[in-house]
């Protein structure tokens, strides 16, 4: 929920793992480069081909490492996830901990929770703190048990609290899908502890934090402290540049066990389904997100980050802002049990059928009642999972908004409601026109309206004070109000060869006429950039503004 992240740490490591990579291409094209075949249109064809082959290899490879640990595609509904990304950690015990897949942040500072712990790497990591263990045992802050869990847990060394934050910054970053892993995490009935199963945009090295965007899938503490959710449940939170630490929580971000269940007895599989601009947040079940947030939900101003790259951390945090005072936590603490971690990608999933929607006829600034909206049913396959909507208007000065009957979130349709279908509804502000009638835009007009309404003034003073005054007085002061008018009539009714005023300026409101709503809609499948462009279907609304 809180800031937990040092720049100078994640600056050194991801400036070392770009540097390695940018390097390996740079090899591989002076290779190619040199080679005497270049010159050869034939074996230049046959060089390319290769290179673009063992490119492909390389995703399959992905896939197969997962196929050789067991792992198989899974299914949600009617969509088929395929894994790309395993960790089973199913290992001997006490096998060291791949370092091809995982690196780890190293030492303390609170990392801007105000935290105490001190991170440790395996033993004899670069950078580790001189209290950090030298040799791989079950004493270690992190290790394989040989039961098929990593286990991270924090232990005091003479005053000093060691743990582990491990993370696949530079190594294996992620974009879009399935995302999760199978978590018992400890006892947090007490204040003390903060496990977090969490990401990060991989820009964060150049944009910074919360910029970069931090998405936490699951994240529990102590109900002593801000009322976290103990052993009950799970929270889970998207950070964005505007939200900050706080997050975007305009939904039920909370999830809660039902009876008899607790997130410290057994293993949980906690996740998000990742795609164009929306996240989608589940336990258990990835049928059911408890939390689902949208590029809609942010305010004016904020930015979406989670149409681009991030990377994975598992940690578990002692005390700070949320985890509180590990003055009563026991050494070692109760273990932080990881199954596995893993990413999926789901299939092409049916595109919605929209039908048209009736047309929006209003008056440019009206507002109320149902002039102004136009509600529609999308036609969604039956367990294709959630739906996000938009739109956007061609009409001037003028906006447009969806909203949605689903319960979980205002801005997507779930394809499997658990009652009647879901509805969208789009909603046209648009801006009233207030136009000055031309006698009030004559330039003429405007610069002596001033000395005319002056000379009047002057008039009636002078007939007030005539009253008092001897009749002969009263001549002569009627007089010259009578010649200051004549003077001024004159004066306005000059430049007869001057040309006709100019037309009233423009309408400062959405002019009448004919204009187009367009919704959009993308599926969980949608792996785009997130534009309009690239929407799964979208339909056009006629709007006429009178």
């Amino acid at each position: 929920m809180k800031y937990r992240y040092s720049t100078q740490e994640y600056r050194g490591v991801e400036t070392r793992a770009i540097v390695l990579l940018l390097g390996e291409r740079k090899m591989s094209m002076i290779s190619l480069g040199n080679s005497r075949f270049v010159f050869r249109g034939g074996f230049l064809l046959a060089v390319l081909f290769l290179f673009l082959a063992g490119a492909g290899q390389a995703n399959a490879q992905a896939s197969a490492q997962c196929t050789n640990q067991g792992v198989g595609n899974s299914t949600s509904g009617s969509v088929t996830w395929t894994p790309q990304f395993c960790q089973e950690f199913n290992d001997v015990a006490l096998t060291a901990i791949d370092t091809t897949v995982w690196s780890f942040d190293v030492g303390g500072g609170g990392w801007g929770n105000n935290e105490v712990e001190v991170y440790c790497g395996p033993p004899g990591y670069v950078g580790n703190d001189s209290k950090c263990p030298n040799s791989l045992t079950t004493s270690n802050n992190a290790y394989i048990d040989g039961g098929g869990n990593l286990v991270i847990q924090a232990i005091n060394n003479g005053g000093t609290w060691l743990s582990t934050r491990m993370k696949t910054q530079g190594l294996e970053n992620f974009t879009y899908g399935r995302i999760e892993a199978n978590i018992q995490v400890p006892d947090t009935t007490n204040q003390g502890l903060w496990p977090a199963f969490w990401s990060l945009g991989t820009n964060i090295t150049t944009v910074g934090w919360p910029t970069c965007g931090e998405d936490d899938f699951m994240e529990v503490w102590s109900p002593q402290v801000l009322n976290g959710p103990g052993t009950g449940g799970n929270i889970s939170t998207i950070h964005t540049k505007s939200t900050d630490g706080a997050g975007v929580q305009t939904n039920k971000h909370t999830f809660k066990f039902p009876t008899g269940m607790a997130n410290n007895t057994a293993l949980h599989k906690y996740g998000v389904i990742w795609s164009a601009n929306m996240v989608q947040h589940y336990v258990d079940d990835p049928t059911h997100p408890f939390y689902i947030a949208t590029i809609s939900d942010l305010g004016a101003g904020d930015l979406w980050p989670f149409n681009a790259s991030s990377f994975i951390l598992l940690n578990l945090a002692v005390g700070g802002t949320l985890g509180g005072s590990p003055s009563g936590l026991a050494s070692p603490t109760q273990p932080y049990l990881v199954d596995y971690v893993r990413q999926y990608k789901a299939s092409a999933v049916p595109r919605p059928v929209l039908p048209a929607p009736p047309p929006i006829t209003v008056k440019a600034g009206d507002s109320g009642g149902v002039a102004n909206t136009s509600k529609f049913t999308p036609g969604l396959t039956s367990g294709a999972g959630f739906v996000f909507f938009s739109c956007s208007t061609n009409a001037p000065k003028s906006s447009c908004s969806v909203s949605t009957s689903d319960p979980i979130s205002p801005f997507v349709a779930n394809s499997s409601p658990s009652g009647a279908a879901e509805t969208v509804t789009v909603t046209v502000t648009t801006t009233a026109n207030s136009i000055l009638p031309p006698f009030f835009v004559n330039p003429r007009v405007r610069f002596w309206a001033p000395i005319v309404l002056a000379q009047l003034m002057v008039s009636v003073v002078a007939f007030l004070l005539a009253l008092r005054t001897q009749r002969r007085a009263w001549c002569h002061l009627c007089g010259m109000a009578a010649i200051l008018i004549l003077v001024s009539g004159a004066l306005t009714s000059c430049g007869g060869n001057s040309p006709p005023p100019p037309p009233p300026p423009g309408n400062n409101g959405t002019p009448p006429g004919s204009y187009t709503v367009t919704v959009y809609a993308f599926t969980e499948s949608n792996t785009s950039d997130g534009s309009n462009a690239n929407a799964d279907a979208n339909v056009a609304i006629p709007l006429t503004v009178n």
